[in-house]
């Protein structure tokens, strides 16, 4: 499986694995999809994902009416149901939480897990949100510039990175007033706090320690009105504390979306290898083999084996291919038992070592179907 061609409709983006399990990304007030490059590269790996447009950000049309949290979320389900995603992960951040939110409380089933940053069940200061919806309806979005930049990031980030600040100046320009104000209407009416005890989705809230809009007391706040929930506060980081810190931001979703490397890769040599056959590697270790094992769990299988691109099958495949081309007979007669044991056929291994026959030579070959016909007499009994 090849990772697809980025794919980007007027209200939404796709990027990553066509196979793989959905990621929903939920962007800001005041930014497009764009908001989410800095994570993308890192999830795409593991993930099909969505990113999705609020009205009149990044080209979005705005429907008739006043803003709510319950339409933008409406506006979700109906994209999800566009792109046939019955069930997905979902990461908002701000106003994107808020409808994460709406959507994990309302709609259970349509979330698996759930990462909430720098956002809250209900905002402080509504009336201020009204403020600027009428504000911006006047005068347009250009005037909010220096007073969103200020929110979004710390001082010494924008002065240090001035063309991020300049790309995100740029990004809030480009938001139609329409759009903008009926987003701020939706934050300035949404009060979900009673609704946060009825998700059932593992959640993550994550906050910036410096964030001037959800500062971490809200945020865990939040945390506590979610059943099972957690939090992360990560230091030096503003409202847009994933643009901020995005490798410690990617660091702890894909942690929370997938486990770390060592908690993946343990599981998948287990599934791949056996649990019993693992137990013993890990029993056996010493302070000699400890780290070792730990990078074992971390790298091949966390890192590679757990990984999408490729189910089970073909990487068991590709590995006992290579296996017999190296030589390598006592991992080799592991991988072929571990093989028939996860429903690989006796055919579908003839047709591998076949192949090795080929491109890795005939007395490499005839070694593995050796050890193979040993296997297979060991585990396969005839009707």
């Amino acid at each position: 499986m090849t990772e697809a061609e980025p794919v980007e409709g007027r209200d939404y983006r796709l990027d990553g694995l066509p196979q793989a399990p959905w990621l929903v990304l939920l962007g800001s007030l005041g930014t497009t999809t764009a908001v989410w490059d800095r994570q993308v590269p890192a999830l795409r790996a593991w993930f099909r994902v969505l990113r999705t447009e609020h009205p009149g950000h990044g080209g979005a049309g705005v429907p008739a009416g006043q803003g709510t949290v319950e339409a933008l979320g409406q506006q979700l389900v109906a994209t999800l149901d566009r792109l046939e995603v019955d069930r997905a992960h979902v990461a908002g951040l701000s106003l994107g939480g808020l409808v994460g939110i709406w959507l994990a409380a309302n709609h259970p089933e349509r979330v698996d897990r759930l990462v909430l940053a720098c956002t809250a069940g209900r905002f402080n200061a509504a009336e201020s949100y009204r403020h600027r919806a009428a504000t911006v309806r006047a005068e347009g979005v250009g005037q909010l510039v220096p007073a969103a930049l200020s929110r979004w990031f710390t001082e010494p980030f924008a002065s240090r990175y001035p063309d991020v600040a300049a790309e995100y100046a740029a990004m809030l320009g480009g938001v139609t007033s329409e759009g903008y104000a009926y987003c701020c209407e939706a934050i300035a009416d949404a009060d979900l706090s009673a609704d946060m005890a009825r998700i059932e989705a593992r959640a993550l809230v994550v906050g910036g320690a410096l964030d001037p809009v959800i500062p971490p007391d809200l945020a865990a706040t939040t945390m506590s009105a979610i059943p099972g929930a957690t939090l992360c506060v990560l230091a030096r980081g503003a409202h847009l504390v994933n643009v901020e810190q995005p490798d410690a931001f990617n660091d702890v979703v894909l942690h929370h979306l997938i486990g770390s490397p060592g908690q993946r890769g343990l599981a998948e040599r287990r599934a791949v290898l056996g649990a019993a056959h693992v137990d013993r590697a890990l029993d056996r270790a010493s302070e000699l083999t400890v780290d070792f094992q730990e990078l074992l769990a971390k790298w091949p299988w966390g890192e590679v084996w757990a990984r999408p691109g490729l189910d089970r099958r073909a990487r068991r495949l590709l590995t006992i291919g290579m296996l017999v081309a190296l030589g390598r007979s006592e991992e080799l007669e592991m991988h072929l038992r571990q093989a028939l044991r996860d429903g690989v056929s006796v055919a579908e291994l003839k047709e591998v070592l076949l192949h090795t026959a080929i491109y890795a030579g005939v007395p490499a070959a005839n070694s593995a179907f050796a050890i193979a016909d040993r296997v297979v007499a060991a585990e396969v009994t005839e009707p």
